[in-house]
Formats: C-alpha cells, sequence, structure tokens
C-alpha cells in the first residue's frame, strides 16, 4: 500500500475516533442533564413542601387543612396544590422567593451548583404570572426545566424552577470522563503523527536507496565496461607488438578493479560502522606524511590545477592510521570533485585542551544552509545532485557518511562551514589520547 493512502486512511481513522469520542461525551452529556434534572425536581417537590410547612406553622394551633388526593378528569392533584389552598383560605400566600432560597440550599447539599429562577405559571398557557428573580437574563438554549408542579386542586397554576447555567456541575461531573477523553486524543493525535513521520521517513529512505542503488549501479558499470574493453584487447592479441600500449590497457585494468575493490570495502566498512562491529586500532601517528602522500596522489590524477596550502601546527594525531588516511581522501576528494576551474585546498592542524583540530577548506562550490543539515546522512546526495548539474561528479552518498562514522567511531566530532558558490570548510574534532589529558 502506497503512502499516500496509509495517510488517507490513517486521516479517516483520526476523523472516526474524533466522531465516535465526541458521540460519547454528547451521550454522557445527555445522562448527566437528565440525572440533574431528575434532582431537581425532587428538590422542587422539597422545597414546596417546606415552604407550605413554614407557612403552616404561622397558623393557630388546631387548625385543619385537607390534603386528600382527588381524581379529576384522570389526573391526580397533588397533596401540595390541597394544601396551597387551605393555606390560601388562612390568607398566607405561596412565597416565591422563600422557594428559590429553600431549593437553593437543597441544590447545594446535592452538589448542583447553578443560578436559578422559580416561575409561577398558568398550566395551560404557560404563560409567566411571577417569578421569584426579576433581574435575570433567561435564555432558552442550555437551561434545564423541571416539571410544572400544580399548587391549585383545578390544576389552573403550578410552579416550575428553571436551572439558568448547570453547565459547570455537569462538566464537574463529567470531569474524570473529560480528562480521560482529553488525554487519549493527545495519545491517539501523538501517534497518528508520529506513524505520519515514520511513513515519510521511509518513502524517503525507500527513495534514497532507490536512487543509492541507480547511482552505484550507474558508477559500477564505467569501470566494469573499462575493464570488459581492455581485456578484450588484451585477450584479442593486437596488443602483442605493442608492449607501452598492452601495459597501459593492464594499468587501467587494475585501477578500475581497485576502484571497484575500494567501493565495496566502503560500503561493508560502513556497515560495520553503523552496526559498532569495527574496532578503530588507535595509536599516535605522524600526520604529515598522510597529507604529502594524499597531496601527490591527488595532483597526479586531477586534471584541473589543484593548490595546497599545508599549515600543520599539530604534527600527531591519535587515530586508526588506516580510516584516517582514507577519511582525509574522501574529504579531499570530495573538495576536487565540486570544485571550480581552478582548485584551492588548505589543511590546517592545530591542538586545544583536549582535542587534535583539522581543518579542510576549498574555494569550491559551496553547501546550501539547508544541505548541510543532511550533508553526513547515509545515501543522502541532494546537494551532490544540484552540483552535478554546474559540472560536479557524480557519486552516490557515501564519502561523507563514511567520515562521519569514522569520527563517531573516534568520539571525535565534525562540523562543516559554507557558503554557497564560495567555500567549504570542514572542521574535525578528534580526542587526544587519555595519557596526554
Amino acid at each position: 500500500m502506497k503512502g499516500r493512502h496509509i495517510k488517507i486512511l490513517t486521516i479517516f481513522g483520526l476523523i472516526a475516533i474524533i466522531a465516535l469520542q465526541t458521540i460519547w461525551l454528547c451521550n454522557a452529556y445527555i445522562q448527566f442533564s437528565q440525572s440533574i434534572y431528575k434532582d431537581s425536581n425532587d428538590i422542587l417537590k422539597k422545597s414546596l413542601n417546606r415552604e407550605a410547612s413554614i407557612r403552616f406553622e404561622k397558623t393557630p394551633k388546631g387548625t385543619m387543612i385537607n390534603g386528600a388526593p382527588i381524581k379529576d378528569s384522570n389526573e391526580i392533584v397533588p397533596e401540595i396544590a390541597y394544601l396551597n389552598e387551605g393555606l390560601l383560605k388562612l390568607g398566607l400566600e405561596l412565597s416565591l422567593t422563600n422557594v428559590d432560597s429553600l431549593a437553593n440550599d437543597f441544590l447545594k447539599a446535592t452538589n448542583i451548583e447553578s443560578t436559578i429562577t422559580i416561575y409561577l405559571l398558568n398550566t395551560d398557557t404557560e404563560k409567566v404570572l411571577n417569578k421569584s428573580k426579576n433581574d435575570l437574563d433567561i435564555h432558552s438554549f442550555g437551561i434545564i426545566k423541571t416539571d410544572i408542579i400544580p399548587i391549585r386542586t383545578d390544576l389552573s397554576q403550578g410552579v416550575q424552577m428553571i436551572l439558568i447555567n448547570p453547565y459547570y456541575t455537569i462538566i464537574k461531573r463529567m470531569g474524570l470522563l473529560l480528562i480521560a477523553t482529553v488525554i487519549l486524543m493527545i495519545f491517539v493525535i501523538g501517534c497518528i503523527v508520529y506513524q505520519i513521520k515514520i511513513i515519510a521517513r521511509q518513502n524517503k529512505i525507500a527513495q534514497l536507496r532507490e536512487d543509492f542503488s541507480y547511482a552505484m549501479i550507474h558508477d559500477m558499470k564505467t569501470p566494469l565496461s573499462s575493464i570488459t574493453m581492455c581485456t578484450s584487447f588484451l585477450h584479442s592479441g593486437r596488443l602483442d607488438d605493442k608492449p607501452e600500449m598492452k601495459e597501459k590497457y593492464f594499468t587501467i585494468v587494475e585501477n578500475e578493479a581497485d576502484h571497484l575493490l575500494a567501493l565495496t570495502n566502503k560500503i561493508l566498512t560502513l556497515s560495520k560502522l553503523e552496526n559498532h562491529k569495527l574496532e578503530m586500532n588507535k595509536k599516535k601517528i605522524s600526520f604529515e606524511p598522510i597529507i604529502e602522500d594524499l597531496k601527490e596522489k591527488f595532483i597526479t590524477k586531477s586534471d584541473k590545477p589543484i593548490h595546497f596550502t599545508i599549515d600543520l601546527k599539530a604534527k600527531e594525531v591519535y587515530v586508526d592510521e588506516e580510516f584516517f588516511k582514507e577519511l582525509m581522501s574522501n574529504l579531499i576528494d570530495n573538495a576536487i570533485k565540486y570544485s571550480k576551474k581552478s582548485i584551492e585546498i588548505k589543511i590546517s592542524s592545530h591542538y586545544d585542551n583536549k582535542y587534535t583540530i583539522i581543518k579542510i577548506y576549498d574555494n569550491g562550490m559551496g553547501i546550501s544552509e539547508k544541505d548541510q543539515r543532511t550533508i553526513f546522512d547515509k545515501f543522502e546526495r541532494a546537494s551532490a545532485t544540484k552540483r552535478t548539474k554546474f559540472g560536479g561528479a557524480t557519486g552516490f552518498g557515501l564519502g561523507l557518511n563514511y567520515v562521519y562514522q569514522v569520527i563517531e567511531a573516534h568520539e571525535g566530532k565534525i562540523y562543516v562551514n559554507s557558503i554557497e558558490g564560495d567555500f567549504t570548510e570542514f572542521t574535525l574534532f578528534i580526542p587526544k589520547i587519555m595519557e596526554e589529558l
């Protein structure tokens, strides 16, 4: 399955998870709202009964009020309606303010925090006849209304409690659920983002490997073609009477075979370095002879004029000689590959308290800031490809990664400083021998 399809499925999966979580939270909100609605109905009945009891306590001793319910038009008249009418006949009217105060107390005891108001309604038209608070701005959305409790035996009037802002209590009761949901969503989104990054990285690696394979085959084809062509001439016998030409063809075959062998060894060495299976045989070596050998080698091979400037204040370095020589060869080769018509290479060294510091400077095409971040990655050829367009050599991204791996194996550091179109300078920090520290 392609990465694009995986991303689409991942996004749909995320949307589905969010939708399910939203439905779950909505259902939980409805359930908690219904719980508060039920509690509020019970509290309104208790508040009306308590308010009626307070009024009844003001009546003369021995006062009797009929409170038996009567069936009328298949509806049950609540006891509070008979009690309220009996008290009204005694001149004791229902106090909505007292009902409001009592209901507030009962709500707090039930851990329901909300602003409330009590309505006296016409039960037929639901027109508000009176209310306990006149200064509240009440909207229809988000409020909880209790059932209307009749306070007249003819069911013409009733009382209703309105919870204006019950959100805090609902959210409070949903607290653990909300926290769990947020944590789950953060975890899921984090996993999905990480998964997308992994997929993108895998796609990039796959593309890099494909480019690497193509470049490697392309670069190996040239020496193999040369070897095939030269051996064909040598076997044909046409060069038997031309010993100088014959020797030249033998030299070409040897050089191209060495080139292929060096490439194969570099790939195997990189694999061992990455898996920490290659040990460094470090010792103190003289730095100058290595530089002189490489200098002569590249001046002889190059078809461009090269000027080396050598300034070695640090004469010795604590390294594995074989790997260090190959490391320096890669850096110089890289400077020549991506160079201008005239090549200027400066190599300097000095000591500080902990490191032997080596700098390799060239006046080549330079490296952009963007490419500097990935220049040491394996198979990284972005900058090499770009510079090839301007006359640089081809390659497949092993040289600088090899340098990086060797420096890592020596527990050192490497930095690059470059301005595109102007210069490049690599700085190596190689730890000094422990006895010297």
